[in-house]
């Protein structure tokens, strides 16, 4: 049963494997103070033309989540985000266990607008309750959609005349910036929030993901909040070595591409068969709504989650490809499809 399901259940690249056993004898310094993580770091300075930015290599999103907003927020602050976002409906309370709420806000595409922002400061007013802070967006969303330079503008100025902070959950980064829609560059997303991450577990890496901090005011003694939390790694040169074997020659956005080419041939194969989907994605997610037979026969071949009941005959499911999805893999769906 082949699995459409997420977009890190294969390894690694083999360029990245190479790498590690490469190097593997090598002794170097830990706690990413070797030199593939400097090496690693100033490539991507270099890609968004920020040489003052911080950048800090973690295991995991989620590590990456909880470490980043608990070490912006005092105790009293909390961080605004959609109701499908990751902090809400994926990490099992993180924030909330550093003592910090999570304030959702209904979306039908993931996203969020200065007016929603508006709606959760207008009835946060009172020292009774907890302080909104922190605006917490991903790109690409958890719905597959994508922020635009100008929406990413409007974000950043109603932060700042609000004295709010940004911060871009990346874990799908790759797929947005690769994205046919898409009109961003990391230079923008550098200079247009006040922190962001570059995921790798979800696009070539065996795990690992890049924490840009681009406020001077949350750079101080972050790495001590990164032991605090447990995610200093000992063998950092593991995270450096993956990062500057991705970026050393744009690898990472290739394998993006590649992700979100496998999804746009499965979409515009749903679309021929009349089918409608919950989002309008152009990256390597599709949500394609199916009647309820269809959803059961597919699910006899293949494996993928179910995203959403929209009523008594359809549901939303959610394909998602990876780097190494395989074209045949995917034609191979298709056919499937076409005999239903």
């Amino acid at each position: 049963m082949y699995s459409f399901k997420n977009d890190y259940s294969e390894g690694a690249h083999e360029r990245i494997l190479n790498a590690l056993i490469k190097t593997n004898y090598e002794q170097t310094d830990g706690y990413s103070t070797d030199e593939y993580t400097e090496n690693a770091k100033a490539l991507l300075k270099k890609k968004m033309c920020r040489e003052d930015a911080d950048i800090h290599l973690l295991v995991g999103g989620t590590q990456v989540n909880l470490t980043a907003i608990s070490a912006f927020l005092r105790p009293h602050q909390a961080a605004i985000g959609a109701d499908t976002s990751h902090i809400n409906c994926h990490e099992t309370g993180a924030i909330e266990a550093t003592g910090h709420k999570v304030i959702t806000t209904k979306t039908d595409d993931g996203k969020l607008t200065k007016e929603l922002i508006q709606r959760v400061l207008d009835s946060h007013e009172s020292e009774h309750m907890v302080q909104p802070k922190l605006v917490y967006i991903s790109n690409s969303t958890e719905l597959g959609t994508l922020y635009t330079k100008s929406e990413l503008v409007e974000l950043h100025r109603c932060c700042t005349e609000n004295n709010l902070l940004l911060f871009l959950d990346g874990a799908r980064l790759g797929s947005a910036l690769v994205s046919e829609e898409n009109d961003l560059t990391l230079e923008d997303i550098a200079n247009l929030t006040d922190a962001f991450y570059i995921g790798g577990t979800k696009n070539g890496a065996l795990f690992g993901e890049a924490l840009v901090i681009c406020n001077d005011a949350l750079k101080e003694d972050f790495r001590y909040y990164i032991k605090q939390k447990g995610g200093l790694l000992a063998k950092g040169r593991l995270l450096g070595i993956q990062f500057e074997e991705l970026f050393k020659d744009d690898l990472y956005f290739e394998l993006a591409r590649h992700a979100n080419e496998m999804a746009i041939l499965l979409k515009n194969a749903l679309r021929e068969k009349g089918y409608k989907f919950l989002t309008n994605s152009s990256t390597n997610q599709q949500f394609p709504i199916l009647p309820n037979n269809v959803v059961k026969m597919i699910s006899e071949k293949y494996s993928f989650n179910i995203e959403r009941i929209i009523d008594e005959d359809t549901t939303a499911i959610r394909l998602v490809t990876s780097w190494a999805t395989k074209k045949e893999n995917v034609i191979e769906f298709i056919e499937y499809l076409k005999c239903i």
